[in-house]
C-alpha cells in the first residue's frame, strides 16, 4: 500500500543490462539518464559504467543521436528556441560538440516563424496597454521560451 516505505528491489547486472536496452530501444536516452536510472536500481559504479559501455558499443545510447532528436523534439512540438535547448542538453552533460550538431537540426527558416508565429499568437493575447509595453510583454514571453532577444527584437521592430 506504501510504496515509498517498502524498499526498492535491487536489479542484477545481467537484469539492469536488460531492462536498460529497452528502456533505450523505446526512447532516445542520454548516458546521464541511464546512469542515473542504473544508480537508481541498486547498481554499484563499475557495473553501471560497463553497462553504459555495453548500451553504446551495442549502439542502443548514442550522444549525437539522443541530442539531435531532442533539439529537433523540443523545437517542433514543445516551441523552444536555441538558448533553452542548449542550457537543457548542458544540464545532461552533453558534449558541446553534440550540442552543435543538434543545433543544425534547427532549419533557420524554420526558426524564424516559429519566433514570427509565437509573437502573433502572443500579441493577440495581451490586451490593451502602450505598444511599448505590450511589445516588451511579447518579448519577454518569446524569451522564455528560450528565444534570442537580439531576433525577438529584431522582428518586433519590423512589424512596427
Amino acid at each position: 500500500m506504501y510504496e515509498e516505505n517498502k524498499p526498492k528491489k535491487k536489479l542484477t547486472p545481467s537484469q539492469a543490462l536488460l531492462k536498460a536496452e529497452s528502456t533505450c530501444a523505446y526512447q532516445e536516452r542520454c548516458q546521464q539518464e541511464m546512469r542515473d536510472k542504473l544508480y537508481e536500481w541498486g547498481l554499484y559504479s563499475t557495473d553501471v559504467e560497463n553497462i553504459i559501455a555495453k548500451l553504446i558499443t551495442d549502439n542502443f545510447l548514442n550522444e549525437e543521436r539522443f541530442a539531435k532528436a531532442y533539439a529537433g523534439g523540443k523545437f517542433r512540438i514543445k516551441k523552444w528556441g536555441r538558448v533553452k535547448i542548449k542550457l537543457e542538453l548542458k544540464k545532461r552533460k552533453i558534449s558541446d560538440y553534440c550540442i552543435k550538431k543538434a543545433m543544425q537540426e534547427i532549419d533557420d527558416k524554420d526558426y524564424m516563424k516559429t519566433i514570427k508565429d509565437l509573437i502573433t499568437k502572443k500579441s493577440k493575447e495581451i490586451k490593451g496597454g502602450k505598444e511599448i509595453v505590450k511589445k516588451y510583454k511579447v518579448a519577454k514571453y518569446i524569451a522564455s521560451r528560450g528565444f534570442e532577444q537580439d531576433l525577438i527584437w529584431d522582428i518586433l521592430k519590423l512589424e512596427t
